[in-house]
This record gives structure tokens, C-alpha cells and sequence, in this order.
């Protein structure tokens, strides 16, 4: 069971030794900045001490952001309310630094403990400015996903992104895994885990450290609210001679953020899905994403509907269409509809589901980006849906496709996009990193961005190349 009580002594560190002893080696960072996001202060010296500290002894220190304030680790004190709490652990991490490496930057970005859920387009704002202050972040480290603490999650999803972004190495740190977990739960991720060797001066260091965090390792008063929040057991676990990082190579080679194709992905390898991916996908699952019966998905097809700025569409263009719940929707709308996939299942699918009443609503094979038999019919359209499509290319593969998108849209034709914003492992692209990209490619088309809805899930853009607002093209203005 995942647990988060730190005062418990959860599973006996000896039981690790040996798996995390055999790991395949994680070589010392050689080149550009290296940037250790905490999502508390204590993170940074609990997972990435020792490596703060082997940085600092070869004279490239490390930069440390702390997202949240700390706040939270004391609930029901009668010794330190959260204003009190939040100066100590202010200090503790300040000095936990200066014991590691000196030369080492502290950004505190003070965010609430508990609530970064809930803060997370501003502590991605936030993170975001900071690791594009300076030269090219190469490497950048930060708490792991699959720890099951929620702060730990958002903030390990949020460095994904901008790891995408940057093209940059990502190491998640398992944290709580080590408390929670045994060597053969299957939520370890031993495939991924590598280990990064300490000497015996940076597992000194690292333990001096920990030490500084008084807060979380020392009682605060007798009081039962006052207890250390880290067991010693616990602690004990944490100051062995290496540090296992979940490692994500770049997925590709750096590239200024304004270039075309600057974005790219969490997914594994980062390139573009191919048919047979799909064709795997339709063979397993008769509605593989939900589309039929989740609410969510119900949801999203409103908003869909709900964007578009004209009542009805004359030609109208679905990329992946899928088994063509959203198809039936937009064919009430449209007075010639043709929707495409590069899954021949899907496509079936979709046509039973339409049956004889859609007879002007028209399924073909086609792929953003495809060509030959694979390519987009040519138009022209005045509406284009691009829904949950484009994360499925690889960042220069999608850079090249919505241009050529792009020239399907008629004179004052719209395109509408939306997209899941959470990485998918098997994806190459984020769907923020997607949405980046349309406004590239919007924006140097002369598309005018009618709606812009962003929500922790999803984003949804509408652009046109007519730029009137719909009170504009109804008359009511």
C-alpha cells in the first residue's frame, strides 16, 4: 500500500542493497547546466544529494528549485505554525546546500505544500522562466512520477514537459518508492532505474545535510504533532553509496525554443507512431480511449462543439476520426464531412457506427503528416478538427505537417485542435508541446486565435483565418 508516514519504518533499507547495488551505472553529468527541481525543501538533499555534492567536487555545481514552501510537514503544531515552518525550512535547505555545494544557487519559487494540483500552470510558469534564465539546461532532475505522493507527481510531469521542451536529459528520483514498495512490486521501474556511484565524501556530505533539515529528522517538542516527519530507518535508506535515477535520454538534439520543431517529447524514442501501432491498439480494444462511455470524453466533445464559432460548415475535415463518436457530432454540423484515420479497424468501426444516415459524410484513410495512400485529402475545407491527433508525431515530423495542414483551411476557413495535456509513455509529444506547435504555425500563416481554453486536462484552440469574434460574424455587433 503507498503510504507517505514518514514515521513509520516502512520497508527495512537492507532489503534494496542488493537490486539497487547491481543497477547499470548513470555517469556524472559532463556538460551544461544541471538543475535539481525539489518539490519540497528536503527533496533536493534526500534524492540528489550525493549527486549535488560529486557536481561540486569537479567544480560544475548544480543549480536547486524548491517549488513548494514546506508548510505542510507539521499540521496541529503547537510549537511552529505554517509562517514559523516555512522560515526553518527556508534556512535548513539553504544551509542543506552549503554543506553539498557551496557554490550551488537556491531559487524558492514558495508555493503551497499540498496544493501544487492545484497551482500547476504557475509553477510550470515559474520553472519554466527560471530554466530558460542562462544557457542550455542539459540535464534536469527532479522528484519521480511514479512516487504516489501527488506534489512529487505534478511537479515530476511538469519537468517532463519542459524537459520535452528543451531537449534536455530527465532523472526522476524515487523518493517514497523505498518506503512503500518491496523489489518485487511490479510499480518499481527497474528497467528504467539507473545508479549514480557516490564516493565516500559525497555520502558524508549527503548525510550532513540531511541532518540540517532538523525539522524533518529532529522532534520538534514532546508533543505527538511535533514528531520527526523521516524515520531514521527511513533516513538510513537514503545515505547509501548511490542514487537511483529514473533516466529519460533527450529525446532530441538541442534547438533554440523559436525554431521550427523546437518541441519535443516524453515519449519513448520520440518518433512518430507508425500505422501498425494503431492497427495493435483497434486489435485489443473495440473503443481503445473510452470515447462511448466515459464522461469525460462526453465533456470534451461539448466544449468541441460548444468552440466552434460558426453554426454550420460547409466542408469539413476530421484528422483521426477513430470509431467516430466525435464524426456523428460534427456531421449535424456540416453539409459535407470527411474524416479520415490510418487505422482500417477504426475506420470500419466509424462506418457502422454513422450506418445509412450520414450519406454525406465520407471515411477514407489518411494521417497528419501522411503521405501517398496516407495523405490528408487536399481541400479545400472551412473547418479542420485536429482532436488527440497530433502528439502522435515526433516533433520535427509535426513540425513539417501543420504547415502543410494549414493549406487545406479555404479563405476564412477555421481549424480547431484539442488535445490530453498529461505525458503518455508511448507518445512522442506532450499535448502543450502540440499546441506550441499550431501557434507556430498559426501565427506565421496569419491565423488569428479565436478561443483559447486551457484546463489541467486538456487545450483546446480554435484559430480562423477569419479573425471576427462569433457576436462579430452573427451581427450582434
Amino acid at each position: 500500500m503507498v503510504t507517505f508516514d514518514g514515521r513509520a519504518p516502512g520497508t527495512p533499507p537492507h532489503v534494496w542493497d542488493e537490486r539497487l547495488a547491481a543497477l547499470p551505472t548513470w555517469p556524472l553529468p559532463r556538460t551544461g547546466r544541471t538543475v535539481v527541481v525539489a518539490a519540497h525543501p528536503d527533496d533536493e538533499t534526500l534524492t540528489a544529494g550525493g549527486l549535488l555534492a560529486e557536481l561540486a567536487a569537479v567544480g560544475r555545481p548544480a543549480e536547486v528549485v524548491v517549488v513548494s514552501d514546506g508548510a505542510g510537514s507539521h499540521p496541529g503544531s503547537p510549537t511552529l505554525g505554517p509562517a514559523d515552518l516555512v522560515r526553518r525550512r527556508v534556512d535548513e535547505v539553504r544551509r542543506a546546500v552549503e554543506v553539498l555545494s557551496p557554490a550551488s544557487s537556491v531559487t524558492l519559487l514558495g508555493h503551497p505544500d499540498g496544493a501544487l494540483r492545484e497551482a500547476r500552470d504557475e509553477v510550470a510558469a515559474d520553472l519554466r522562466r527560471v530554466l530558460s534564465a542562462g544557457p542550455r539546461v542539459a540535464t534536469l532532475v527532479t522528484t519521480w512520477r511514479g512516487d504516489g505522493h501527488r506534489d512529487h507527481r505534478v511537479v515530476a510531469e511538469v519537468c517532463a514537459e519542459l524537459a520535452a521542451d528543451l531537449g534536455c536529459t530527465l532523472a526522476e528520483a524515487p523518493l517514497w518508492l523505498w518506503h512503500w514498495a518491496t523489489p518485487d512490486d511490479p510499480a518499481v521501474p527497474w528497467d528504467a532505474l539507473r545508479g549514480l556511484p557516490l564516493s565516500d565524501h559525497a555520502v558524508v556530505l549527503k548525510q550532513r545535510a540531511v541532518a540540517a533539515h532538523e525539522t524533518q529528522v529532529e522532534p520538534l517538542s514532546d508533543h505527538p504533532a511535533d514528531a520527526p516527519v523521516l524515520h531514521p530507518r527511513f533516513v538510513r535508506g537514503l545515505t547509501r553509496d548511490v542514487e537511483p535515477f529514473v533516466v529519460h535520454a533527450p529525446a532530441r538534439s538541442a534547438a533554440p525554443d523559436d525554431a521550427p520543431g523546437a518541441d519535443a517529447g516524453a515519449g519513448a524514442g520520440a518518433t512518430t507512431l507508425p500505422a501498425s501501432y494503431f492497427d495493435a491498439t483497434y486489435a485489443r480494444h473495440d473503443d481503445p480511449w473510452g470515447f462511448t462511455d466515459r464522461w469525460y470524453e462526453t465533456r470534451k466533445r461539448a466544449l468541441t462543439l460548444a468552440a466552434l464559432p460558426d453554426e454550420r460548415y460547409a466542408r469539413v475535415l476530421e484528422v483521426g476520426c477513430s470509431i467516430g463518436v466525435l464524426t456523428a457530432e460534427l456531421a449535424r454540423r456540416a453539409d459535407a464531412l470527411t474524416a479520415t484515420d490510418v487505422a482500417d479497424a477504426a475506420l470500419d468501426r466509424a462506418r457502422a457506427r454513422l450506418g445509412d444516415d450520414a450519406p454525406h459524410v465520407r471515411l477514407v484513410r489518411g494521417a497528419l503528416g501522411g503521405a501517398g495512400d496516407d495523405a490528408l485529402p487536399g481541400g479545400p475545407f472551412d473547418l479542420v478538427v485536429l482532436s488527440e491527433v497530433g502528439y502522435y508525431l515526433s516533433a520535427p515530423d509535426l513540425a513539417a505537417a501543420l504547415p502543410d495542414l494549414l493549406t487545406r483551411l479555404a479563405r476564412g476557413g477555421t481549424l480547431l485542435a484539442c488535445h490530453w495535456r498529461h505525458p503518455v509513455e508511448d507518445y512522442p509529444l506532450p499535448g502543450d508541446a502540440v499546441h506550441r506547435a499550431l501557434a507556430r504555425a498559426a501565427g506565421a500563416a496569419g491565423l488569428t486565435r479565436l478561443v483559447e481554453h486551457h484546463e489541467a486536462d486538456l487545450l483546446l484552440d480554435v484559430w480562423s483565418r477569419d479573425p471576427r469574434s462569433v457576436a462579430e460574424r452573427t451581427g450582434l455587433r
